[in-house]
């Protein structure tokens, strides 16, 4: 995928960024220096007249940020404040995988297996279908456990007879939205305590319109939509051709969700990791296969502020925008928010180039945000049936921090089924963003088991109860595999 993107520093001379970057339609992310300064700005400009031009629009991002867009937003009188700590583009992010034929050659043979195949034409499920109740599973082994060999290699039917698998921790999917209706996340979903039960005047919570719970959402049950902007954050994939032909999302944050916390021992398919944790949906990324960093920062926030412990970031991208001076700021401060409230941020270590996976340590363009250095972020690189190092993942024993189960990857896809194959045939579900929920589902068993570790002591019993193995040694800082039977042991 394309770059991550960039912060554009603004330095002393904000005229001059705004004289140089005005004939561009790019909206700006603005960092104030406090809380206050922004309060000030925002009424002084709301006073004056001087808010913004008809084609623009100002949006709070945070106590300290504000989203400036629409056309011409580089000429915004915000931007010229003083009291500025920074000014960015809002940066698009996107999906580490794509399936996009590439070339003349591959969409020509595409076209004639889909001519062969037509039942790959079909529509994808439309958007935003109501959010049903949680009901009330059965209990009876799940019948495509041995499609998992990943769950089957860490250990997890050993331990989940014996561990806790209460449901006091959430796992934020941050991603391109959950199948909320699928029968096996149903159970799990996690449930907006504020927006559920019946208000004063007897209505629904989850219906009523109403922010219920004062967090500045209205109806956000399982989550929200920040690519969409409703509280019904659905994942919109496209069909295989259009995958095929124009790239997009195939469903891949459902299919994160599955392997982190599908409903374990209820008879239906199969078990994340965490059979019993809580699943919150949030979309950033669109069917497109990409969002904006205003978005991301937004999910990361509401995640952090909704109770969630665990944030599984399967998304990320070839190094920060090579065009721009310095890095993506934005994003930076988001995750540093969490680093700050004691919550982890799982992220997905990359998928190289062409292919062929790289070292995170010593690119010129390493994965972000996998290669951040904050403390709660563990980067997680793809192995194989054979504990072999994908091929397409990246690696660095400075910055990716252990291995997890990310080729040919059974989960839950949209529209209530489950598979390893995004394209029938074609194309398997395989990546470091398929490593990386394993860990998350991990960090997750563990913590309902230990509730009073802290996020460093989290971390560390991941890292060090890791099992050795000869392809990761030198190449990620644990040196070896995710092993829930030494995890939970530890």
């Amino acid at each position: 995928m394309k770059a991550l993107l960039i912060l554009a520093a603004i330095a002393i001379a904000i005229p001059s960024f705004s004289q140089t970057l005005e004939s561009k339609q790019i909206n700006y992310l603005v960092k104030f220096k406090s809380t206050r300064d922004l309060q000030t700005a925002m009424k002084k400009s709301v006073m004056s007249g001087t808010k913004a031009n008809a084609d623009q629009k100002v949006e709070v991002i945070t106590e300290q940020m504000v989203l400036v867009s629409g056309k011409n937003a580089a000429s915004a009188p915000l931007l010229k404040n003083q009291n500025i700590e920074y000014v960015q583009p809002d940066y698009e992010l996107g999906l580490i995988e794509t399936f996009k034929a590439d070339g003349q050659d591959q969409k020509a043979q595409v076209m004639d297996y889909l001519m062969k195949n037509p039942q790959l034409m079909a529509k994808a499920k439309g958007d935003n279908p109501l959010i049903p109740q949680s009901p009330n599973s059965g209990a009876a082994r799940d019948p495509l456990i041995n499609k998992q060999w990943g769950m089957l290699d860490m250990g997890a039917t050993q331990m989940w007879p014996v561990a806790k698998n209460n449901k006091t921790i959430v796992v934020a999917v941050i991603d391109s939205g959950v199948d909320y209706t699928h029968p096996d996340l149903v159970p799990n979903m996690w449930r907006n305590p504020g927006e559920t039960g019946k208000d004063a005047q007897g209505r629904d919570k989850a219906t009523n319109k109403i922010d219920d719970d004062g967090n500045g959402y209205v109806d956000d049950v399982v989550g929200y939509d920040f690519a969409g902007n409703d509280s019904l954050p659905y994942d919109k994939s496209v069909a295989a051709w259009q995958l095929l032909l124009g790239g997009g999302n195939p469903g891949h944050g459902t299919h994160c969700a599955g392997n982190i916390a599908a409903r374990g021992n209820n008879g239906l398919g199969i078990s994340g990791v965490a059979p019993n944790a809580q699943i919150m949906a949030l979309r950033f990324i669109s069917e497109k296969g990409t969002g904006v960093t205003s978005a991301a920062i937004k999910a990361i926030r509401y995640a952090v502020d909704n109770g969630a412990k665990v944030l599984n970031n399967s998304w990320g991208s070839m190094g920060e925008d090579a065009s721009e001076p310095t890095e993506n700021k934005a994003l930076r401060d988001a995750i540093q928010y969490a680093e700050s409230k004691g919550v982890l941020f799982i992220v997905a270590a990359g998928n190289g180039f062409q292919g062929k996976g790289y070292d995170n340590d010593t690119a010129a363009r390493p994965a972000y945000p996998a290669s951040y250095p904050y403390s709660n972020i563990i980067s997680v690189a793809a192995i194989d049936t054979k504990n072999q190092l994908g091929k397409f993942s990246n690696y660095g024993v400075k910055t990716v921090h252990i291995g997890a189960p990310g080729v040919k990857i059974y989960s839950t896809v949209v529209g209530g089924k489950y598979s390893d194959q995004p394209i029938p045939f074609l194309a398997v579900w395989e990546g470091t963003s398929m490593a990386a929920p394993h860990v998350a589902g991990a960090a997750a068993l563990y913590w309902a088991q230990y509730p009073d570790k802290t996020m460093a002591e989290v971390k560390a019993a991941i890292l060090n109860s890791a099992a050795p193995i000869s392809s990761l040694k030198g190449k990620v800082s644990s040196g070896g595999k995710l092993n829930l039977v030494n995890l939970m042991k530890y």
